[in-house]
């Protein structure tokens, strides 16, 4: 599975560009600023739903415009998949062979794609909830119920929370309090059985980058062993705080070198290396499972690494021998990648070198 080709009309600072991709390795070079970063969040964007760049997709509309749209084709053997999404006035729609689709989590299974950028380093630096979302996109792609636990448990909190901030009683409470106990554990046995699975693969791949061992612990985000007892014990608190304290929402990745926080330990281009780490390693586990290759996004993957870490992050990269697009100020391809299609990206236009 790749994508065969990408156009983008009215993103960022391009007004319409078509772009043929190759099955196995696109370089996408140029100076800063001209829109390299950009061809890469489109591309994310038809497996997502959303940027990695930005939280609104408004901000990804170029300047003057009132919408934008994102389509491509999915090569899937013998036949092609069209995708699709538009977004304008705050609205994000998304299409799958011409159908529009009600949830983005179908594009997801359509086309699995990861990004490996400059701002990896947030993953191991900040708070918990970059990595729960690591967390729950392994987890979906191989829990086949996840998606819809998931979704049950944050109806739920979005309704518990609205209740709260209205004052609800107790006895007002208890629906959405039960509902969320019951889907809140099955989210939580998920995440635990994915990172059980996928660990060995995840803290190989950091070791080979880091040169350091990892420990990786799952916290589920309440004391105790039932979420309905927690939930009871911190009704009180929800109260006061008019929000839930308790549940998977509150859940992190805790990462640890020598029994120390990882980012406690590690300059910042350590950090970048332990979450591209944990990224090679979660694709390297959703390929053992599924034989299905996601398209892996590189923006500028030498930016701040030594010779030395280029080396091995490469060699982890092509061990992986999925699709990649990746993006350099430098119209060659890192040593060991091999050849494929090169863009020249200058002032908002798309040139093929290659």
């Amino acid at each position: 599975m790749a994508l065969r080709s990408i156009r983008l009309q009215q993103f960022r600072c391009f007004e319409s560009v078509d772009l043929e991709l190759d099955p196995q390795v696109t370089l996408i070079e140029g100076a800063n600023g001209s829109g390299k970063t950009s061809l890469l969040e489109g591309i994310f964007l038809l497996g997502r739903g959303r940027s990695f760049r930005s939280a609104r997709l408004d901000y990804a509309v170029r300047h003057g415009q009132s919408g934008l749209v994102t389509s491509g084709l999915i090569d899937q053997g013998v036949t092609t998949v069209p995708i699709q999404i538009a977004h304008s006035s705050g609205e994000t729609v998304a299409r799958l062979r011409g159908e529009r689709i009600g949830s983005l989590a179908e594009l997801s299974m359509a086309f699995p794609v990861q990004v490996i950028e400059p701002g990896v380093h947030k993953l191991i630096e900040e708070g918990p909830v970059r990595r729960r979302r690591f967390l729950d996109w392994g987890t979906f792609h191989v829990e086949p119920g996840f998606l819809r636990d998931w979704q049950r448990f944050h109806r739920a909190l979005r309704q518990r929370n609205a209740a709260l901030r209205a004052r609800a009683n107790v006895a007002e409470l208890e629906p959405w309090t039960e509902e969320l106990a019951v889907a809140g554990e099955r989210v939580d046995e998920a995440r635990v059985r994915y990172l059980s699975e996928s660990r060995p693969q995840l803290v190989a791949a950091c070791a080979e980058l880091l040169g350091r061992e990892i420990a990786l612990t799952y916290a589920r985000g309440w004391s105790g062993d039932s979420l309905r007892e927690a939930l009871s014990a911190a009704q009180a608190t929800d109260a006061q705080r008019r929000v839930t304290s308790v549940g998977p929402h509150r859940a992190d990745l805790q990462i640890a070198i020598a029994q120390s926080a990882a980012k406690d330990v590690v300059s910042r281009g350590q950090q970048k290396l332990l979450a591209a780490g944990l990224l090679l390693g979660q694709i390297e586990f959703h390929i053992s499972r599924h034989g299905r290759q996601p398209t892996v996004l590189l923006d500028d993957p030498a930016a701040e690494l030594d010779g030395a870490a280029v080396h091995r992050f490469t060699r982890r990269v092509v061990h992986l021998g999925t699709q990649l697009v990746l993006t350099s100020l430098a119209a060659a391809l890192p040593a060991g990648i091999g050849s494929g299609r090169v863009f020249h990206v200058e002032q908002g236009r798309v040139r093929q070198m290659l």
